[in-house]
């Protein structure tokens, strides 16, 4: 159960200062038509290999056949032989010079069969079956045929010298089905692999096209038209992909001043920040064919197959020349070869042949690559050296004016109520990237057509803001009274622990209506300004405002619930945070303690200290929280009126703006004797908006 989740307006992400690499030191393999003199045509398994497998399954069929049809036989004395065929219980025999083979009949009277088999008591696992076979020597019995033909027994005579010699043996059961086997080989399966030969060095994959390419093509000036003017809020990263246009435009007037085209860029940057629209926006503007695969589509279980897909995609863009190749997600081939633990023949086996084709392809083919991830840290030097990916690109969260421009973008394509000021909505979004502001727009018209209003307004985008960050309202979901004024004192402290202080941020709403991302009701604080940095007491503050609502109910009920977990979660990293990476601990100083891991996407933080320093650590986060604690308890304690007055009200109203907020504080400091001039925590704090 949580009942706040607020904007968080805290550390702002710096990407980090790129380090300089050398040059590869590894082997580099030229070449990308496989036409050089190092290049070697695609070779199937030798003849010795091929007939070694073959005869090694024939073996296995002929075993498999062998023990099929052989029959179970048992050995009996001859006269046992005799008793046999007098009781009638025998249907046929075959008579040779060496044995003779009797056959047990289907109507045998199985009990006198055993009697006969097994005069002293049967031995355990072998009773007799209609079926079963004997066998005993062959002896001179001048009335062995009178007793069969007295007995209606069927037989006859085998002749042991008639059959097959060992070499005609041999011939039938192995050699013939060996060389059926390899006729099958050389005239199915080289078929197939010389029509991917005829194709080029490895292109086409293999038998059945398995490593054919997966790539989508796309003629940008006909299937897409997204131009630079389509992507908004990243302005540097278009400025830099402008040049890499005006090269696939204009080749000749760089190379006639020597300058070389760059093989390739790799944008970087959380998700939903627009990457592969940037990807496609070059193409657009550059009017030359599309090539769009993931990194995920390279990989196959069987080793090879990602190699001979990469050679059939750079082939197929030779051909379509000028043109761009767009790797999304490049982390999943792309990961570094140093980590021998995780280490994948088949990825590695990807990534060599795309570094061996970004080698062969000159610069004056107009072949671009680009390539998109969110985990550069992890990708192999080789890949990001110059001659390979030259730039990279940061393309990352947009900034006030960023948010704004991307607003406006999609904005253009709803209809829009006058009255609609997308810098409010920009100043209340901090944080967010492309995707999501696409997505608040998308819900603005949501709510509108579900209000049934005729055009999108200030409100129905306040509410998508509000959909994004906590779900929507939970209206089936009722709490009792008491929960409710829980509820209420809770986000109340919150909001007047931020108001009283000096670098608390403006409250932009309050609000005890459940969502269905978890919380019974939450805060909404929105800066009145875009901020780049953060003092320790604008932290300091935050964490305060952030433990507002747990002494908000310590004060007003004497117990504390469960409600301010999410609170304690954030607070506790913001404090950590201060200690372990900004530097704001008296204890420690400026002493790097936690590195950052994955920036880009969860922005882990891995510890970089012994289990001493650690425990030190933990004292000081929470010596910050405790004292931050009690600052949050005082403020509230010295303001008791406030927070009974703005609880009511807020349980009987459900949702209270920033200015009803500021407007009951005030009115409640002027009873309190302090009407005559404004104190300094109400300079400070002013209503959003």
């Amino acid at each position: 159960m949580k009942f706040s989740r607020k904007q968080e307006n805290g550390k702002q992400d710096h990407p980090n200062q790129m380090k300089s690499t050398g040059p590869d030191n590894g082997k580099n393999n030229t070449g990308y038509s496989g036409k050089g003199p190092g290049s070697r045509a695609p070779q199937g398994p030798n003849l010795f290999n091929i007939l070694l497998i073959a005869f090694l399954i024939a073996s296995l069929i002929n075993i498999f056949s062998a023990n099929r049809g052989q029959k179970a036989k048992y050995e009996i004395a001859y006269s046992q032989f005799i008793q046999l065929v007098e009781s009638g219980n025998i249907s046929r025999a075959q008579l040779s010079e060496e044995e003779i083979q009797i056959t047990v009949a289907k109507d045998a009277d199985l009990s006198e069969v055993e009697k006969i088999l097994y005069p002293e008591g049967r031995e355990k696992g072998k009773a007799p079956s209609a079926g079963d076979e004997y066998v005993t020597v062959t002896v001179q019995d001048p009335d062995l045929v009178k007793r069969l033909n007295a007995n209606h027994v069927a037989f006859y005579k085998t002749d042991t010298s008639s059959g097959p010699s060992l070499l005609q043996y041999f011939i039938t059961v192995w050699i013939l089905p060996t060389l059926v086997l390899y006729l099958i080989y050389f005239f199915v399966v080289r078929r197939f692999m010389k029509r991917a030969g005829d194709r080029g060095p490895g292109v086409g994959g293999g038998i059945f096209g398995a490593g054919k390419s997966k790539a989508r093509e796309y003629h940008m000036e006909k299937d897409s038209g997204v131009r630079f003017s389509d992507v908004a809020g990243q302005d540097e990263a278009k400025e830099s992909l402008l040049e890499m246009v005006d090269i696939l435009h204009n080749p000749g007037r760089y190379q006639e001043i020597g300058a070389k085209q760059p093989k390739g860029a790799l944008l970087v940057g959380p998700p939903g920040t627009g990457k592969t629209l940037l990807a496609k926006a070059v193409a657009g503007e550059a009017g030359v064919p599309f090539f769009f695969i993931s990194g995920s589509e390279f990989v196959e279980m069987f080793v090879g197959v990602g190699a001979s897909r990469v050679r059939d995609l750079f082939e197929e863009a030779k051909k379509k020349a000028p043109c761009i190749i767009f790797i999304d997600e490049i982390d999943a081939i792309g990961k570094s070869r140093d980590n021998q633990l995780g280490s994948n023949d088949e990825r590695e086996q990807t990534l060599n042949q795309l570094l061996a084709e970004m080698d062969g392809f000159g610069s004056g083919l107009g072949i671009v690559v680009l390539a998109a991830t969110n985990r550069p840290e992890v990708l192999d030097p080789a890949l990001l050296r110059p001659g390979r990916f030259d730039r990279r690109i940061i393309v990352e969260r947009p900034d006030l004016k960023g948010r704004e421009a991307i607003l406006k973008v999609h904005a253009a394509k709803v209809r829009m109520d006058p009255d609609v000021s997308l810098h409010d909505i920009a100043l209340a979004t901090s944080g967010a990237t492309g995707a999501d502001l696409a997505n608040m727009i998308n819900e603005g018209a949501l709510v509108a057509v579900r209000d049934k209003r005729s055009a999108v307004t200030q409100a129905d985008l306040m509410e998508a803001v509000e959909v994004v960050i906590a779900g929507k309202e939970k209206k089936d979901r009722v709490m009792n009274p008491k929960e409710r004024q829980m509820v209420a004192y809770h986000e109340v402290g919150h909001a007047l622990v931020s108001a009283l202080q000096k670098n608390g941020m403006p409250v932009q709403k309050i609000t005890i209506v459940p969502r269905t991302m978890g919380s019974l009701g939450y805060t909404m604080n929105v800066p009145e300004e875009e901020r780049y940095l953060m003092t320790r007491s604008e932290l300091l503050a935050q964490i305060t405002a952030l433990l507002g609502g747990r002494a908000a109910e310590s004060i007003q009920f004497g117990e504390v619930t469960t409600g301010a977990s999410n609170d304690i979660e954030r607070a506790t990293k913001l404090a950590r945070n201060m200690v372990t990476q900004y530097g704001m601990s008296d204890t420690f100083g400026p002493m790097e303690l936690e590195q950052t891991q994955n920036q880009y996407l969860n922005g882990r933080n891995i510890s970089n200290c012994s289990e001493q320093t650690g425990a030190a650590i933990d004292d000081e986060v929470r010596r910050i929280l405790a004292e931050c604690q009690q600052k949050a308890t005082k403020l509230l304690e010295e303001s008791r009126k406030p927070l009974s007055r703005i609880s009511e009200y807020l349980l009987e109203k459900e949702n209270i703006t920033g200015e009803e907020f500021m407007k009951l504080l005030r009115e409640e400091q002027k009873k309190a004797g302090q009407d005559g001039e404004k104190t300094e925590q109400e300079e400070e704090t002013k209503p959003a908006g």
